[in-house]
């Protein structure tokens, strides 16, 4: 089995945002392909793209109605034939998102199978008859309301884990699985290097579909708490790998909302026989509110001493039986400068680069997500018109104007500090109109204010930017063994302003030391006897860690 995933650094793109190249607002793929020698610059090794299928974008194309088809607005069959092909002329490789735990309500599977009880496609959703007039159990949709929809032409309920047009497939029958087996052979055959798969550990329901617990009062159930890592989950993992993944030389990461180390170990394990590694959301779940009832709506920074034991318990536990994945934000997480370190003017640059130090030194593939080279931020929205994103539009109406549990101003506040919509604001390229995203008079999204002093050519152009630092942490990664296979010991788990860690491989260490606050700090690990590696200020003070400075030391035996 090939592991040239556990040697490289991955690049998140979000197409609608990335590059506008036909003058519509709205990022394409002709824009990705524009950009290539950007990202090979960076250095990076594989590009994975948010779904560029047919949609009709009720959550920004994680509804697909076609798994076969380009979503227009990102162009043709052939643009994309071009993209994988010029990303491969450049030795990078391409991952497709995979959303199969459910489809658009535009899918011609679920126009048909709403219909009636006994057509070919009745069985490729999860159905169910009324319960007392009410829908089937008390599950909750991730994004507000019931998890369950009414069709009159069935007299059924369907269930929809998210938005109400996106069904959840039916894993149970074996002729829905034979169909994502097809769509996956149609894209690998094609070319792309593989797959990250969306919510890939709901696709197995618990028999019977019992309640979820409600908890603090909620109007319903935790869905995913009951669904997560559901009992065929392993069976159908391993039949997806014996049909299909096994035949191709391809990297597979499977997005795991409330994964533990220990489920991660089962899907992951280092035989290949079901995914290469998981993406686990322990650590961007930090800080949720402490009112229940408001989930992850918060605008307080999270402790230091849970993220450490969080992303250490991760390192620990997976070390030598399964392959961890590394991020710190995603298209459905704020700007990583803004939720873990200072996105003030003073801090912003210093903070990214600490926070890409802490990250990138540790075991596992690194993500990095569109413009957290340059150390984009969170965009400060104020009104709630602002805002783009189903879930956090839904969250509001729920929580400010039908239960009543928390005040407007306040939840715009959460949503500042929370919402997926600071992930998804356009790329900032340059300081002209529309921070060189596109020159349509109108992009799809507002971008950030900020764009005339934080975009790439401005980076470009300072060699002790945000960008030349990640560059230059990815082509240490690719130069050291210690840094990718290492083992990991973190230093001081108590400690609420720094972060240490060691790596170890083969007689070598590597020390990490990371101040997260903006504070000047004393901590003495013995680092005069070490080589300074890496760091974000320009002379290295010993034992004084400046504000929010990192620094990488290497010790040989």
């Amino acid at each position: 089995m090939s592991q040239w995933f556990k040697d490289s650094v991955v690049y998140q793109i979000y197409p609608r945002s990335f590059q506008d190249s036909n003058h519509d607002g709205i990022g394409d793929l002709k824009g990705i392909e524009q950009r290539l020698d950007y990202l090979k610059k960076l250095g990076v090794d594989v590009l994975w793209l948010n779904p560029i299928y047919k949609s009709p974008d009720v959550d920004n194309g994680y509804d697909i109605a076609d798994y076969e088809s380009i979503q227009p607005v990102y162009g043709t069959m052939e643009d994309f034939n071009s993209l994988l092909k010029k990303t491969h002329e450049r030795k990078m490789k391409l991952l497709m998102d995979l959303v199969v735990n459910h489809t658009s309500d535009q899918h011609q599977w679920f126009q048909e199978s709403r219909k009636t009880k006994d057509n070919p496609y009745a069985d490729y959703y999860i159905w169910r008859d009324p319960v007392n007039g009410h829908e089937p159990n008390n599950w909750g949709s991730s994004f507000s309301g019931s998890a369950w929809t009414y069709v009159p032409e069935r007299g059924q309920y369907y269930l929809h884990l998210f938005a109400k047009g996106q069904p959840d497939l039916n894993w149970e029958n074996p002729e829905v699985r034979q169909q994502v087996y097809s769509l996956m052979r149609f894209w690998l055959d094609k070319g792309v290097d593989g797959f990250r798969m969306d919510v890939i550990n709901l696709i197995s329901k618990p028999e019977g579909l019992p309640d979820a617990p409600q908890q603090g009062g909620s109007a319903y159930g935790d869905s995913f708490a009951i669904v997560s890592d559901g009992p065929r989950l392993n069976e159908f993992l391993q039949e997806m790998n014996h049909e299909v993944l096994s035949k191709y030389d391809i990297m597979t990461v499977g997005e795991m909302p409330d994964s533990k180390p220990e489920d991660a170990i089962k899907y992951t394990n280092l035989d290949g026989s079901e995914l290469n590694m998981v993406f686990q959301f322990e650590h961007v779940d930090l800080g949720g509110n402490p009112d229940q009832r408001l989930g992850k709506w918060n605008d307080q920074p999270v402790k230091l001493t849970q993220l450490k034991e969080s992303l250490s318990r991760w390192e620990e536990k997976l070390d030598g039986k399964a392959w961890n994945s590394l991020y710190w934000n995603n298209h459905d997480q704020p700007r990583t400068v803004s939720r873990f370190g200072c996105d003030a003017p003073e801090y912003r640059e210093l903070s990214a680069k600490m926070l890409g130090t802490t990250l990138h030194m540790m075991q596992g593939t690194p993500y990095v997500y569109e413009g957290e080279e340059l150390g984009m931020t969170n965009t400060h929205f104020t009104k709630l018109s602002q805002y783009e994103d189903i879930e956090s539009i839904n969250a509001y109406h729920q929580l400010v104007e039908k239960e009543k549990v928390v005040k407007s101003d306040k939840m715009l506040a959460y949503l500042a500090a929370r919402s997926r919509d600071n992930a998804r604001t356009p790329m900032q390229w340059d300081a002209q109109e529309n921070a060189g995203f596109t020159d349509a008079a109108e992009p799809w999204y507002q971008l950030n204010d900020n764009y005339t002093e934080i975009n790439a050519q401005s980076e470009l152009q300072d060699k002790n930017s945000v960008f030349y630092y990640y560059q230059k942490l990815i082509q240490l990664r690719h130069e050291s063994n210690l840094i990718k296979y290492g083992d990991y010991a973190l230093l001081d788990p108590e400690d609420e302003e720094v972060f240490a860690y060691k790596r170890h491989y083969e007689g070598e260490t590597l020390l990490v030391i990371s101040n997260f606050t903006a504070q000047n700090v004393q901590r003495d690990y013995k680092q005069e006897s070490g080589r300074l590696v890496i760091g974000n200020y320009s002379n290295d003070q010993g034992n004084e860690l400046r504000p929010y400075e990192t620094k990488v030391y290497h010790f040989n035996k």
